[in-house]
């Protein structure tokens, strides 16, 4: 089962839209530019901030 992360590689602010893409496995500029168009909506800016708070960090791959 996959679990939503927000991107280490993937970032730009704070990794959410880049999370969302690798998770959904789409092309991040999409992604970036809903995430854009919707953040003239308070609600959905609240929404982001709340997932960059709360959704974890995608762990680091160990290099062997």
């Amino acid at each position: 089962m996959k679990k939503l992360y927000r991107s280490r590689t993937n970032r730009i602010i704070g990794g959410v839209a880049g999370g969302l893409a690798e998770y959904f496995d789409i092309d991040p500029i999409i992604v970036r530019l809903v995430t854009f168009g919707l953040m003239f909506s308070g609600a959905f800016l609240i929404a982001y901030i709340a997932a960059w708070i709360f959704v974890p960090l995608a762990p680091e791959k160990s290099a062997l």
